[in-house]
């Protein structure tokens, strides 16, 4: 059984600026959930992540609160098809 996911992730909203990316790397490191997260240049963040289903389900909770200065006004998932098989070393920030 493989309850695997892999999701690809936009989040807009008050989302740059307000350490959401430091953010989601903390709560996706603290669910053994690998993958990135970066800026984008039009205000929202991007995210992939690749774990277990439960854990991936308590990070998009997670990232709908945001961090105390943040205010999420949309998050759009769409689930990857085929899992993220490049080896990523935990999650990481990437600059655009």
């Amino acid at each position: 059984m493989n309850d695997m996911q892999s999701i690809h992730i936009i989040i807009s909203g008050r989302v740059q600026g307000v350490s959401f990316r430091s953010f989601t790397k903390s709560a996706a490191d603290n669910l053994n959930i690998s993958g990135w997260v970066k800026n984008l240049p039009d205000g929202s963040v991007e995210a992939l992540a690749t774990g277990a289903k439960k854990d991936i389900e308590k990070l998009i909770s997670e990232l709908k609160t945001g961090p105390p200065a943040s205010k999420v006004d949309n998050i759009e998932i769409q689930e990857q098809h085929k899992l993220e098989t490049k080896k990523h070393s935990g999650f990481n920030i990437l600059r655009y």
